[in-house]
């Protein structure tokens, strides 16, 4: 039993059907239909199955169900809407603030490496801060704790502002609270992040306390920001296979923004636009 209603089996069987008339894929030259190709995608995305296994399940050599997965992740991922358009939906629906926060997607260790700051020669994919390896995936959540964008990702040893610096997601929340009053609320890894990003007041490198109004806005921050930031887990807690990947960690960030447009269908967070 797999507990994901039928309607979003047939609707990501459409889309697969899409995939394949747009590909000139002729009738019954495929191992599976559009229908039992999604059903093996969705126990994939709930369960975690083990590929070889899932295909076995269904009859498929397990090369045919990696490359059907594939296929799938790229379907959905390709879903994904620009972070301009899920900004201004955000501020039509009427939010008075979004939550910007990254989190590192646990996958197995990858040979790539890079250059550090201090010249050493690291593991591209390692966090010293969480200690482990993974990609870094910045996302924009609501304050009822649904993500509504997630980025592309990025080396685990990269810290959150660097990764939304370069895939210009401050700019574009610089550019909603400007041009859409629609501020952002981040924690104080993103200071500096420019116009319309708050975060908290750090803590003086002297040692003094901080200021009773600074202590007030940033007891207001805490108790607003932790809404949105749960919309991590709410996509680690339904799609077991975000929780651990074992696929090419630049490959993640399709995982993940697949995993996004399954949780928005789930929602009906497409109402408005499908």
């Amino acid at each position: 039993m797999l507990d994901v209603p039928r309607e979003r089996v047939r609707y990501l069987a459409g889309l697969l059907s899409a995939q394949r008339r747009m590909l000139g894929t002729r009738r019954r030259t495929r191992a599976l239909t559009c229908n039992y190709q999604a059903l093996m995608i969705l126990i994939w995305f709930r369960k975690a199955e083990d590929t070889a296994l899932l295909g076995a399940g269904f009859g498929i050599s397990r090369a045919t169900a990696y490359r059907y997965i594939t296929e799938g992740i790229t379907v959905l991922a390709a879903q994904r809407p620009d972070l301009h358009d899920a900004l201004k939906r955000a501020a039509t629906d009427g939010w008075a603030f979004v939550i910007i926060d990254g989190r590192l997607f646990d996958s197995d260790r990858s040979s790539e490496t890079t250059t550090s700051v201090n010249g050493k020669t690291i593991d591209a994919w390692y966090s010293g801060k969480h200690r482990d390896f993974g990609a870094n995936i910045q996302a924009v959540m609501l304050t009822d704790d649904l993500p509504i964008w997630a980025a592309d990702a990025m080396p685990g040893h990269l810290h959150d502002l660097t990764c939304a610096r370069e895939l210009c997601v401050t700019a574009a929340l610089n550019w909603a609270a400007a041009e859409l009053d629609l501020p952002a609320l981040a924690d104080a890894g993103y200071e500096g992040a420019g116009h319309g990003i708050k975060t908290p007041t750090r803590q003086p490198a002297d040692g003094k306390s901080l200021a009773i109004t600074n202590r007030t806005v940033n007891r207001l921050l805490r108790g607003l920001r932790w809404q949105g930031e749960r919309g991590f887990a709410i996509l680690t807690g339904r799609w077991k296979t975000l929780r651990h990947t074992t696929i090419s960690p630049r490959r993640i960030g399709d995982v993940v923004a697949a995993a996004l447009h399954l949780t928005h269908f789930e929602y009906r967070y497409l109402a408005a636009t499908r």
